[in-house]
């Protein structure tokens, strides 16, 4: 289980990015509501700045901050005690300091912080407390398929009539390969609204193509 303690399963930089923007891709096919997607992913959050936002709804937020020089994650998990900050981002790479000193990060909180460089590949800070609840989070994060396929499965289709998300629907989204109508109703068979999904998908920077 990837965590703070276990992160060699964490995907470098430019493979995790293109994982976040499959994930926030899979939430609009599953959730044209934005109110109940996980993930977003916003690829012009700043200038050179690329980001991944997940909430739970219930308090819990991760994000991510794509840079040239890598990337960095926040975590927050509502129920678990937040280390002091200069512990959990001991060591942090002085080009991602704003980011994690400002703000949304100051007023989400931070109960885990891990970094990666092309240098240093993903490294943590200080970390006394293995038990930090990181792994409820990243767990999206080992490339499989199938996990995305489970998580959704249950969280979405609770008390529908869909048929369950199959990880080989899931998995050509985590290639980035061009969603189509075809592609997106083996994940999605009630989506109606390409349009929307359309515009989603442009602001995601996932490619696509509906004609």
């Amino acid at each position: 289980m990837i965590s703070t303690t276990n992160y060699a399963a964490l995907p470098a930089a430019p493979a995790l990015r293109r994982l976040c923007q499959a994930l926030a891709a899979l939430d609009a096919i599953n959730s044209p509501d934005w109110e109940y997607r996980y993930y977003s992913y916003n690829p012009h959050w700043g200038e050179n700045e690329e980001l991944l936002e997940m909430t739970d709804g219930e308090g819990d937020q991760m994000l991510v901050l794509f840079r040239p020089e890598g990337c960095v994650i926040n975590g927050f998990l509502h129920e678990y005690d937040q280390p002091a900050k200069a512990q959990v981002t001991t060591g942090l790479p002085a080009v991602f300091a704003d980011f994690m000193a400002g703000e949304p990060v100051a007023s989400i909180g931070t109960t885990f912080c891990l970094w990666y460089t092309p240098a240093g590949g993903w490294q943590t800070g200080t970390v006394e407390n293995d038990d930090d609840g990181s792994e409820d989070l990243l767990a999206i994060f080992d490339s499989q398929p199938a996990t995305y396929a489970e998580w959704a499965t249950e969280y979405y289709l609770d008390e529908t009539d869909r048929r369950p998300i199959a990880p080989a629907a899931v998995a050509p989204v985590y290639q980035h390969e061009t969603l189509t109508r075809q592609r997106v109703l083996a994940i999605n068979e009630e989506l109606e609204d390409w349009t929307m999904l359309a515009a989603d998908l442009q602001e995601i920077g996932y490619p696509h193509d509906f004609s």
